[in-house]
């Protein structure tokens, strides 16, 4: 077998097109949480701690030249080293929320997919071959 056809039958493969589809529904999905997170969830957040941004937490690293201001995107553009760790609180916030949100939707299909199978079913009847061999069983019994 080429290279190409064996190349052709794993593109091709079921499993990798639905990894695929997943792939693009998750960024899809991905965008929509984050700005749920950044517009909606984060700042009821700051507005309960007090008005807190987290992105303008930082610790500068080099001299600040006197024309600058104390902003963290004015020192980035300046080019002085700085330790922006808000940003990283943020992210690893919006994360957490993220994680959250995913687990509560895995934990709510798993619900449907079980209550989907516990439906009871009726037994098949019993073929016919059955049904008369329970029938000459009863019979010598008696």
């Amino acid at each position: 077998m080429s290279m190409m056809s064996e190349f052709k039958e794993f593109a091709l493969k079921g499993n990798v097109m639905d990894l695929a589809v997943g792939v693009i529904i998750g960024a899809a999905f991905g965008k929509i949480v984050d700005s749920m997170v950044v517009d909606l969830i984060m700042p009821v957040v700051g507005a309960v701690i007090g008005n807190l941004d987290f992105s303008n937490m930082f610790v500068i690293l080099g001299k600040v030249p006197t024309n600058t201001t104390m902003t963290l995107a004015e020192l980035k553009k300046a080019g002085v080293p700085v330790f922006a760790y808000g940003n990283f609180i943020t992210i690893a916030v919006n994360f957490a929320i993220l994680a959250f949100i995913i687990f509560l939707i895995i934990r709510q299909m798993n619900r449907l997919k079980r209550s989907a199978t516990v439906v009871p079913t009726a037994a098949p009847p019993a073929p016919e071959d059955v049904l008369l061999l329970r029938e000459i069983r009863d019979s010598l019994r008696k």
